[in-house]
């Protein structure tokens, strides 16, 4: 079944809109709608084509439906919390959002069972969890039932798909916390910000990629270097504020195909200036 264009469709959307760096409410608001519309495209073509095989079955409830239903979720979550935050003090909003990241934490604890099985990237009761028509009676207690119907849905997809939303929002939602506890910190970035003339004009994703790369690499401080130092440093040179870089690092992780699309792109274009100068 072809699904995989309109996957990197999507994606490419969303990065689009994460690199305008809009007001939350309204980048939560367009990212539902685009959401919804891609949710609506592969539930289309799921019914019309439908699977070749129970391995591809599983593969999609269990990998590409939720890789696009996770940031509904994220979303329609995102701009609940945002809208109910207060505007009072520091102090508040930090008491606020360690509230909310307990309330998603409960999700995980709630639901320790499949929590472990999803995480140790087990495969044995895939058959019950990734096929349509399937039932569990251990499935998890916050499921979003009014994504779910009975010919796009399995059992768990949906519960895949929280756990990586809540993931995603326990890191965006640390990252404001530690923007509120260094606010002294943040109003001197701004400053060195305005040093630089130097603006990334890629996709924030492909700079994520190539500063995970650095930091494997061990080329940096021994490959002891503190990722969110890295990652602060090159939005300081490039202008730029990466967002959840660890929730992008998720989906590069999640990738179908090359994991490495940016740092392929970079080897082929070197090795092509090497060919050129040496023609």
């Amino acid at each position: 079944m072809e699904y995989q264009e309109l996957v990197v469709e999507f994606e490419t959307k969303l990065d689009a809109l994460e690199f305008r760096n809009e007001d939350v409410l309204f980048t939560a608001e367009t990212g539902i709608a685009h959401t919804e519309k891609c949710i609506k495209q592969l539930r289309k073509r799921v019914l019309r084509y439908g699977f070749s095989s129970i391995q591809e079955e599983i593969h999609f409830f269990k990998h590409v439906k939720p890789q696009i239903l996770s940031k509904l979720i994220y979303y329609v979550k995102l701009y609940h919390i945002e809208s109910k935050r207060p505007r009072s003090s520091a102090k508040f909003q930090v008491k606020y959002l360690n509230a909310q990241i307990n309330k998603l934490q409960n999700y995980f604890n709630d639901n320790l069972e499949f929590y472990h099985y999803h995480r140790r990237g087990a495969t044995t009761l895939d058959e019950q969890y990734f096929i349509r028509g399937q039932s569990d009676l251990r499935s998890p207690t916050e499921s979003f039932h009014f994504f779910i119907d009975e010919e796009f849905s399995t059992c768990q997809d949906c519960a895949v798909a929280t756990i990586m939303a809540f993931d995603m929002l326990i890191v965006y939602l640390q990252q404001e916390i530690e923007k509120l506890e260094n606010n002294t910190d943040y109003a001197k970035e701004s400053l060195m910000k305005q040093s630089s003339k130097l603006f990334w004009t890629g996709s924030k994703t492909e700079l994520i990629e190539l500063i995970y790369a650095l930091h494997d690499s061990g080329a940096i401080n021994s490959g002891t270097a503190d990722i969110k130092e890295m990652a602060s440093l090159f939005e300081r040179i490039f202008n730029i504020e990466l967002g959840n870089y660890y929730h992008t690092f998720i989906e590069i992780r999640a990738r179908k195909y090359s994991k490495t699309k940016f740092l392929d792109r970079l080897i082929v274009g070197l090795n092509k200036r090497f060919d050129e100068a040496d023609a």
